[in-house]
Order: C-alpha cells, then sequence, then structure tokens
C-alpha cells in the first residue's frame, strides 16, 4: 500500500575541509527556528541529512501535493531562507554535473524492497 507522502532523495557535496565540513554539521545542530518553520509551512512532513566524506544525502517526506517548484517559489520570497542559503553555500559546493546554479540534486531511486 502507498503512503499519503511522497518522498524526494537529493545529494550535494561539501567543500573538502574538515573545518568546513565541521562548521556545517556545527550549524545543522542549531537551524535557525525560521528556517524549520518554513521547511514545516511548505508540506515537508520530515527531512533528513545524511553525510558521508565530503557528500550529503537529504530525504524528504511531504504531503501527498507538495511541489518543488511552490517550495522554491516560497523560498525565494523569504529573505531569512536565502539568507541561510547564502550562508550553507559557504560550506557547499555543487556536484560535478549539477546545472548552473543548482545545489541539492534529485536523486532516482533506481530499487525498492
Amino acid at each position: 500500500m502507498e503512503t499519503e507522502y511522497k518522498k524526494y532523495c537529493f545529494a550535494l557535496d561539501l567543500k573538502e575541509d574538515p573545518e568546513i565540513i565541521a562548521a556545517y554539521r556545527e550549524h545543522h545542530q542549531k537551524v535557525w527556528p525560521e528556517i524549520l518553520e518554513s521547511i514545516r509551512n511548505t508540506g515537508i512532513e520530515k527531512l533528513e541529512i545524511y553525510q558521508v566524506a565530503n557528500r550529503l544525502f537529504m530525504v524528504m517526506e511531504t504531503h501527498f501535493d507538495f511541489s518543488l517548484a511552490a517550495k522554491a517559489e516560497s523560498d525565494s520570497k523569504n529573505p531569512k531562507v536565502q539568507q541561510w542559503e547564502t550562508l550553507m553555500w559557504n560550506y557547499q559546493k555543487a556536484l560535478p554535473f549539477a546545472k548552473p546554479h543548482e545545489k541539492w540534486v534529485q536523486m532516482e531511486r533506481i530499487f525498492k524492497l
């Protein structure tokens, strides 16, 4: 039985510097309340970020009617989200195959048990 939620998975790299990686991790131990509110208000129910070396994987579970385009539109109009994204970009770097201005790259599920 399919759930009423959708799942999205994304990947992104961090700059390959132990101090930068540690700082990024520290920021995610105290995410700004306005960012958490923005995430919840756009229909994201659960969000997790995993790390291996400098590679990040983000898993989002959303309401069934969630729209990535609507989230992007909402984020673009939210000054606090823009401030957070600018700060995070100090630690992040695009994947080698990312499109111009693309940060998190959506992953494709290729197997499910």
